[in-house]
């Protein structure tokens, strides 16, 4: 920040949002007065023109009325003014106004011409009121910024390759006309010259503005502001000096020479500065209370070197350069002798109203529902045209339900936005709802069908309707953002069919309870398929897409089984019979209904889904890598063939076309499999995640754990949404739970002061990760506590029924693991280690 500030002698704010570049902006005596007074001619992209005469009674004061001297609205916008003798047989002055589509000469000694650059690279020059001709610049994509050298007869450019160009006016004028641009190349030789570039310089960036200046007659200078550096150039395109910018410049004026071979250059930027360059030397900085994008220097009232500035707000300033005294002085401190009983009292009745207001809450934030109440409701009907489309489920036929969503408001709520969110692969038929204004005590509803997609089952069936909005405050009228969210749940049914029960499965989980087993029927009641008293403790379940889970309720204990041929489809039923269970007791009023489960983690079946999706990920990333290969393969002998076929002797391909044949059916191929298994890396990890949803449900049950202990490790397994190439699960829950041991979860506090890396890269392979989470449950097993901060509580002596191997972590650890833990979880592959339950017996009879 500058030391000094740009003083203000005259300023004014132009308009209502109206807008404003470097080109709307110049100074000069546009009524032909002779006083040699300078006038501001003003025009906007809102289409109006202004001239002003500043002549304030004192320094800083405002625009009067009578400063204006006109102000008329031409109705299209206006890109630049310029002043200039643009009329025939006359000496006067005359305002050219550049709008999108047409040039207006207004009248407000020699001979001026006028050159227009259009969008597409074509200048257009006119002779006076004439049109002389038009051509287009070669190579053009898009306009850069145009000036005219007259001491060498050339316009100066800066194309689309970043570098500057100059075109002399002659070969412009002797050139093949623009409207001859569609002719054949005989046509073109015969009508006229090749318009050829006269000098060009390469300089590596955009250019935002072009002024060519000349204080002498014996030299003349091209200057080009660049993004980031100043360049001066000779008008042959040699580089006379650069200079690297501090700061993103907005917009710059080489407005007169002091000493002999020197220019001075005024730069503004996009940190309210304005720098004065003496060639590449800053002479003066000075501080502006806007970002200008155009600068210039005038002369009005007398009063030499005065600096206008404009903002693309419209904020118009005269100012100057220097410094005004400061007036003021720092009044004498009142001296007192402080009494110390008098500040005890007060520094007490502050410290009573901190712990006042520390008790309320410092600021009494309202309840998000007293502004927006929002309420999911699920049909308990399927709809009766399935809305499903695009099924990709062999031949069952997928259901769709019905979800209304309701919003109640209190007050005024412009553009609330609603948003839906499933579980792949169950899709919506609209997920984005938008209501532009909410009027207070309005009640809106919309309404949405909910199916299944894929032949896979998702790892959740909770939905969440999530709406944004902003609530306008005293501190800030545009309104603070809120959201407001509601979860719902989807029926099992949607999902799900009745089927015939298994007797045998490879996966089998056995859920312990407190209460008397509950009827099957009355728990499952759309999935009974038989009425018999000898089939009540039994029941099938078959996903759409075919895997099958089989339900059983003992007879004699209070026990549960669920098993499957695959163990992520476990989830969604172990899931949806405890929750069952819960509201079937609740309804009883039965409160201290509790589950739990005593067999082993089921971690040998997790680590094959684990390595599974990470061998997809590895695939992935092979296939990529060859399909980038082929593909620059390909590109390099397409580059062969064009040489081949510009040439003019032909010479033989050597079965370059050939070649480009078969890898053009490589590339495909290739694309076809990173496709391909970019699917299957989606359902493998929506699998994974079922599969840590059930392994969370059982160390929650099998360690009696709390909900916020829940939540952490949902938080450490869950952490990711959407499965990415750059950041995978693997790396990111290893990282979570290496936190968990190295924390809560420590055995020292040698772990504790051990750092982790900060970056996530994909491992090689996934032992590191399967070690980590074994280790995690034996810690868990023995006691250790999951919280968030550092200090876990002390571990606990419990039972271990099963759980991990432990992973030894020193040589004295490892001897104590072989004598105490040599049976723990021997057999990964077979879940149930317990005493069978006698329920078997429910399954005799039963057709497969």
């Amino acid at each position: 920040m500058s030391l000094f500030k740009a003083r203000d002698w005259w300023s004014t704010v132009l308009g209502e949002k109206e807008e404003f570049d470097q080109g709307c902006l110049c100074l000069a005596d546009v009524d032909n007065s002779g006083s040699g007074q300078d006038k501001i001619i003003v025009g906007s992209f809102m289409g109006y023109l202004r001239i002003f005469n500043p002549h304030p009674v004192k320094t800083g004061d405002g625009a009067l009325a009578e400063d204006l001297l006109l102000e008329v609205h031409l109705r299209d916008p206006i890109l630049q003014v310029e002043v200039g003798k643009f009329v025939s047989g006359t000496e006067m002055l005359h305002l050219a106004v550049l709008h999108s589509r047409k040039l207006c000469v207004y009248s407000v000694s020699g001979r001026d011409l006028i050159c227009i650059q259009s969008m597409d690279g074509m200048l257009m020059v006119f002779e006076q009121e004439s049109y002389a001709f038009g051509r287009f610049l070669p190579g053009s994509l898009l306009p850069g910024p145009l000036a005219y050298s007259s001491r060498t007869d050339s316009f100066i450019t800066v194309s689309s390759c970043r570098q500057v160009e100059s075109y002399k006016y002659q070969v412009l004028a002797f050139a093949t006309d623009a409207d001859k641009r569609q002719e054949t190349e005989q046509q073109k030789l015969g009508s006229g010259k090749r318009l050829v570039v006269d000098w060009a310089l390469n300089i590596g960036e955009q250019a935002l503005d072009i002024c060519i200046v000349s204080f002498n007659q014996s030299a003349s200078s091209v200057f080009v502001l660049g993004e980031r550096n100043f360049f001066c150039l000779k008008d042959n395109g040699q580089i006379r000096f650069m200079k690297k910018l501090d700061c993103s410049p907005s917009c710059f004026l080489p407005y007169c020479s002091v000493s002999e071979g020197t220019i001075n250059t005024l730069i503004g930027n996009h940190k309210n500065m304005l720098h004065v360059y003496q060639d590449v030397t800053l002479k003066w900085a000075t501080q502006l209370p806007h970002i200008p994008v155009a600068v210039r220097v005038g002369c009005f009232q007398d009063l030499k070197g005065v600096i206008v500035t404009l903002s693309d707000d419209g904020r118009l300033q005269c100012s100057y350069l220097g410094t005004d005294p400061s007036l003021f002085q720092a009044p004498k401190v009142e001296s007192r002798e402080l009494n110390y009983d008098e500040l005890d009292v007060e520094l007490k009745e502050l410290q009573r109203i901190i712990k006042v207001v520390k008790s309320q809450g410092i600021w009494p934030m309202p309840e998000k529902e007293d502004d927006l109440k929002v309420y999911a409701m699920v049909s308990s009907n399927f709809d009766p045209v399935s809305q499903a489309t695009d099924v990709e489920i062999g031949t069952d036929v997928v259901p769709s339900i019905t979800v209304q969503v309701t919003l109640q408001n209190r007050i005024v709520l412009p553009k609330v936005k609603l948003s839906i969110y499933v579980q792949p692969p169950l899709v919506l038929t609209c997920d984005q709802f938008t209501f532009e204004f909410l009027a207070p005590e309005m009640i809106s509803t919309v309404s949405f069908s909910v199916y299944l997609k894929r032949s896979y089952t998702p790892s959740d069936l909770e939905g969440n309707a999530v709406v944004s909005y902003s609530k306008p405050t005293d501190r800030n009228p545009d309104g603070t953002p809120r959201v407001v969210q509601c979860k719902f749940r989807l029926p099992l049914k949607l999902i799900c069919l009745p089927g015939q029960p298994s007797k045998t499965a490879n996966h089998k989980l056995t859920i312990d309870t407190n209460q008397s087993p509950v009827s099957l029927p009355s728990l499952f009641p759309g999935f009974a398929n038989q009425s018999d008293d000898d089939q009540i403790n039994v029941m099938g379940f078959r996903f759409l897409g075919g895997s099958r889970v089989t339900l059983l309720a003992s007879k004699t204990s209070q026990r549960y089984r669920i098993q499957s041929e695959q163990f992520e489809d476990l989830w969604l039923i172990t899931n949806e019979l405890i929750l069952r269970l819960q509201k079937y007791f609740e309804k009883q009023g039965i409160k201290d209904f509790a589950s739990s489960f005593s067999g082993s983690i089921p971690l040998q079946e997790y680590f094959e889904l684990i390595d599974h999706h990470f061998e997809l990920r590895i695939n992935g990333e092979k296939l990529e890598e060859l399909l980038s290969e082929r593909a620059v393969q390909f590109r390099a002998i397409q580059r062969r063939l064009l040489t081949r076929f510009k040439d003019k002797t032909p010479a033989p391909l050597q079965h370059l076309d050939v070649l480009l044949d078969g890898t053009y059916k490589q590339v495909i191929a290739l694309a076809d499999a990173v496709e391909e298994n970019q699917g299957n890396l989606f359902q493998a990890f929506t699998k994974l995640k079922s599969a840590t949803h059930l392994m969370i449900l059982l160390i929650g049950l099998w360690q009696k754990l709390s909900a916020d202990q829940i939540a952490i490790l949902e938080a450490a397994f869950l952490p990711l949404q959407e499965d990415m190439q750059e950041l995978g699960w693997e790396e990111t829950v290893d990282a979570a739970i290496s936190h968990l041991l190295k924390t809560c979860l420590s055995k020292s506090s040698k772990e504790q002061a051990l750092n982790l890396n900060s970056q996530l890269n994909i491992p090689k392979d996934t032992s590191r990760l399967k070690k980590h989470i074994t280790l995690l449950c034996d810690r868990l097993a023995k006691g250790g506590r999951l919280c968030l901060s550092n200090d876990a509580a002390a571990p606990q002596t419990m039972v271990m029924p099963g759980g991990c191997t432990p992973i030894p972590e020193s040589d004295l650890e490892e001897r104590s693991v072989e004598q105490d833990s040599t049976e723990l979880f021997t057999n990964h592959r077979h879940l149930i280690a317990e005493t069978p339950v006698p329920e078997v017996s429910a399954l005799q009879g039963v057709s497969e």
